[in-house]
């Protein structure tokens, strides 16, 4: 293994090493932010709701601030990302500042972080020989979800042992992600050395609204909801409803992280063998399923039918791992649109297009489920993920079975809008 590992390029082994910090920073801080909103600052579902206004909106503006600095080729705006996601981090580390300026805090980190999204596959595909393509993007998935794992390790150890706390002034778990950070700012720094610009891609973004890409564009008005629902409110009925620390969050991820080793790969399959067409309805029923389970078993709670401990809490607990799960299913979207693209270029657009419509949607799912978690109640906010998940359903409906190569019709339901 250690002799595969020095066989590769310096540059690609420096860029692993990025991934690798950019995986541990990142989850260190993700992993915590329900707990450190709610012991900090003790929000509401409703303000836990409005939080993720700062956090969402740069995932709307990266597309076109990676348009405008594109000149400056890929690593470089990577480098600009690490430096944005360390000064967000280590401000909310040194400081507790007030909630207005820690929501400043929060967008600088979400700022560099989202910019960073849209650059790791390109980045990989650059530096890839032609022909190992698909093997340094396999390399660089397990990476990822390798450090994400060890990333919850250390935030359920640190907390469990008192390491990390919450009630110090010094937020040190933040401190923490903020050196993974710094070390990346370090890896980049040299990747820059290394790497000949005019080998970096340059971005030319057109956000597209094409009528045969309705179906697509559905999928990613609901996943943005669909990923609230889940990383929000899913992780806000343990935090608020059932009261309990970071380190069961911590601990929870880590079994998420471990199933995602092995779910992933499954998913693969699955594609291979089921097409796409059966892909969906798979995706669609486990938003659908999770979500009305949900929502009962935090309506009983709520009612006092169902103990707030127990098997309730363990019930709970498996939803919210199945619900993680059901996310991972995501690629089979961008397969989905691959399958319908008439051209390369309409894919990236597309992306594009599809990455802001999320946007928009995540950002108004948040605002508008703390507001019905508030005013209707917490278990409307999965009844209602269950009702709009049927839309997942609609769409798989309209896919055409073709030998798994999940050729599809045309939703006419979406009306053509011009480019933007």
């Amino acid at each position: 293994m250690i002799r595969k590992i020095l066989q590769v390029r310096p540059v690609i082994l420096l860029f692993f090493v990025l991934l690798s910090a950019v995986a541990l920073g990142n989850g260190l801080s993700e992993a915590v932010y329900s707990n450190y909103f709610k012991e900090v600052y003790n929000v509401t579902a409703f303000q836990r709701g409005l939080i993720e206004f700062p956090r969402e909106l740069p995932g709307l503006l990266c597309v076109f601030i990676v348009s405008v600095l594109g000149f400056l080729g890929d690593i470089r705006v990577s480098f600009i990302a690490q430096i944005l996601a360390f000064v967000g981090v280590i401000m909310l580390g040194m400081f507790t500042p007030a909630f207005g300026v820690m929501l400043i805090f929060l967008f600088i980190n979400s700022m560099g972080m989202h910019l960073f999204i849209p650059l790791r596959d390109s980045i990989c595909m650059a530096l890839a020989e032609p022909d190992q393509i698909g093997r340094r993007m396999g390399q660089y998935s397990s990476i990822k979800s390798a450090f994400g794992f060890i990333a919850a390790l250390i935030v359920f150890f640190g907390f469990r042992t008192g390491l990390f706390s919450f009630k110090t002034p010094v937020k040190w778990i933040f401190v923490v992600s903020a050196i993974f950070f710094a070390c990346a700012m370090v890896v980049n720094a040299f990747m820059i050395r290394l790497v000949k610009p005019q080998k970096l891609a340059s971005y030319k973004t057109k956000l597209v609204f094409r009528r045969q890409y309705g179906g697509y564009y559905i999928l990613a008005i609901l996943f943005g909801i669909q990923k609230q629902v889940t990383g929000v409110y899913g992780t806000w009925v343990i935090v608020d409803l059932l009261m309990k620390k970071t380190d069961t969050i911590a601990l929870l991820s880590i079994v998420v992280g471990f199933a995602c080793i092995f779910f992933m790969n499954l998913v693969g399959k699955w594609l291979d063998r089921f097409g796409i067409k059966r892909m969906m309805y798979i995706d669609a029923f486990s938003f659908i399923g999770v979500y009305a389970v949900y929502g009962l078993a935090v309506w009983g709670i709520n009612s006092n039918i169902l103990p707030g401990q127990g098997a309730t809490v363990w019930l709970i607990y498996q939803l919210f791992v199945l619900d993680r799960l059901s996310l991972q299913i995501n690629m089979v979207k961008s397969v989905y649109l691959r399958s319908i693209a008439q051209s390369e270029d309409d894919v990236t657009s597309t992306l594009s297009m599809g990455t802001s419509l999320y946007h928009v949607s995540s950002i108004l799912a948040a605002i508008a489920g703390g507001y019905v978690w508030a005013n209707w109640g917490s278990h409307w906010v999965f009844i209602l993920g269950t009702v709009l998940s049927l839309g997942n359903l609609y769409v798989a409906y309209r896919v055409q079975p073709d030998n798994k190569e999940g050729l599809v019709e045309e939703v006419s339901s979406i009306s053509a809008g011009a480019a933007l």
